[in-house]
């Protein structure tokens, strides 16, 4: 694993931070390829269940390294895109822990996350439009699905940077904290999903992406096809156990 980007595991939660205080944490080859590590560790790793991602030194993330693109450089890695992260997101729940600036393509990693918590101060934006560019990391793809299609069309063609009190207003960001407290907010988050039958957590946020596409007729049967193997597993029976003899659960993923 590469410096700029460090790993920590806290009860089952894999934290991710993105170390490039200095280039306010942008992205270029190296980290974008120690961020997919990350994730092939997250998705791959049995004792793991949830991950959080953070930056150092109080922001998140400013996009893409353009130092680094103007040398050549194209922070983007097979099957899982920009950053690791944006088009190939680990299968297992993650949650963007954002302080001081997502802009960019750093807005778009927060984007690929199922949860965001942020500082009450922290800024997010799709600036690209101002350069003449797009945001291709996949904003313009999620930013519709994850609030109103009116705001969503304001937010990109302005390129207006967004507070993070207003992000919360629209329900993209799940909680609000002081100033230097999303991360801890977002750990608590993670590790209280990380106590959870680690089977069902994959299963139920699989059903959850995918279900929007299912043709109606068709729902419950897919959903089955995800449901039961977990319905059938070890862990189901030890969670009916552990209720019954009222004791906390010993997951195994299987």
């Amino acid at each position: 694993m590469s410096d700029s980007v460090l790993t920590d595991v806290v009860e089952g939660v894999l934290v991710v931070t993105i170390n490039r205080p200095e280039a306010r944490n942008a992205i270029n080859t190296e980290t974008a390829v120690a961020i997919g590590e990350a994730m092939d560790r997250l998705d791959e790793d049995r004792s793991l269940v949830a991950g959080v991602i953070t930056g150092a030194g109080g922001t998140f993330c400013a996009g893409m390294d353009l130092k680094a693109f103007l040398a050549g450089e194209r922070p983007s890695i097979p099957g899982r895109g920009f950053a690791g992260i944006v088009e190939g997101p680990p299968v297992k729940p993650i949650i963007a822990a954002l302080e001081g600036y997502a802009i960019a393509g750093g807005f778009e990693i927060a984007l690929a996350c199922d949860m965001l918590v942020a500082a009450e101060d922290a800024k997010f934006g799709l600036p690209e439009v101002k350069r003449s560019l797009v945001a291709a990391g996949g904003g313009l793809l999620r930013l519709p699905q994850r609030i109103p299609y009116h705001v969503a069309m304001e937010w990109a063609l302005t390129g207006e940077l967004v507070a993070a009190t207003r992000g919360y207003e629209v329900g993209l960001v799940n909680r609000l904290t002081p100033k230097g407290g999303a991360l801890d907010e977002a750990l608590g988050m993670a590790t209280a999903i990380a106590a959870n039958g680690p089977l069902a957590v994959a299963a139920s946020k699989r059903i959850l992406i995918e279900s929007p596409e299912w043709p109606a007729a068709e729902r419950f049967d897919r959903q089955r096809e995800i449901s039961e193997p977990v319905r059938s597993s070890e862990d189901a029976r030890e969670g009916a156990t552990a209720f019954k003899e009222k004791r906390a659960p010993r997951w195994q993923g299987r």
